[in-house]
């Protein structure tokens, strides 16, 4: 991802910065994996306000993500990656030999045409998603299951992964990007490489 420095023609513009989006390849979202976000106006389920000045804005649409990935040891190719206006990070559309079409976080080394897969005997590359027993230790990771099953929870967000240190018994220990070093159990899924963006 590039970053585009702005003309400082007022001194709030000196240092700002921001995307340049040349790696997104696709303008509009997968029709079918969208969902209209509804908000709340600050309302309670009595209708009554509960907090001011919320409502307006302009309508929002959910991209449907793959947090679990839960079609296992079945490639699917990456279609496209797209912009997400409610994440930091980019997501990658991939396409399974059957023709559905799923959301993923995209790691930074991923590029369209690639072959990404979920399951134990996944290769250990940018998009494949394994438990973490199957890891090898030092390999950063992200989209990290807490609960089996569950999908990815943590270390989600843009430019972040988590590194794999050790494994003992059933846990796994992982250091965070927040540098909290925490133990979860060998079995949980996790995806390879760092986020991109």
């Amino acid at each position: 991802m590039g970053v585009k420095k702005y003309k400082p023609y007022t001194p709030s513009r000196r240092h700002m910065t921001g995307a340049t989006f040349e790696e997104i390849t696709k303008a509009k979202p997968e029709k079918a994996l969208l969902v209209p976000l509804r908000s709340s106006g600050g309302r309670n389920s009595d209708g009554h306000v509960t907090i001011r000045y919320r409502g307006g804005g302009h309508k929002r649409m959910i991209r449907l993500i793959d947090f679990k990935r839960d079609r296992r040891d079945l490639a699917a190719r990456v279609v496209a990656i797209e912009y997400d206006p409610n994440r930091s990070a980019r997501l990658a559309l991939i396409e399974y030999p059957d023709n559905e079409r799923r959301y993923i976080l995209a790691p930074r080394e991923l590029t369209v045409g690639a072959q990404v897969m979920a399951g134990s005997a996944a290769e250990i590359v940018p998009g494949n998603a394994l438990p973490l027993a199957a890891i090898p230790l030092g390999t950063f990771v992200h989209n990290i299951e807490l609960q089996p099953g569950r999908g990815g929870q943590i270390v989600r967000s843009a430019g972040t992964a988590a590194q794999l240190l050790a494994k003992e018994g059933v846990l796994a220990t992982l250091r965070l990007p927040s540098g909290e070093i925490r133990m979860v159990s060998q079995d949980f899924y996790a995806t390879i490489g760092q986020l991109g963006n």
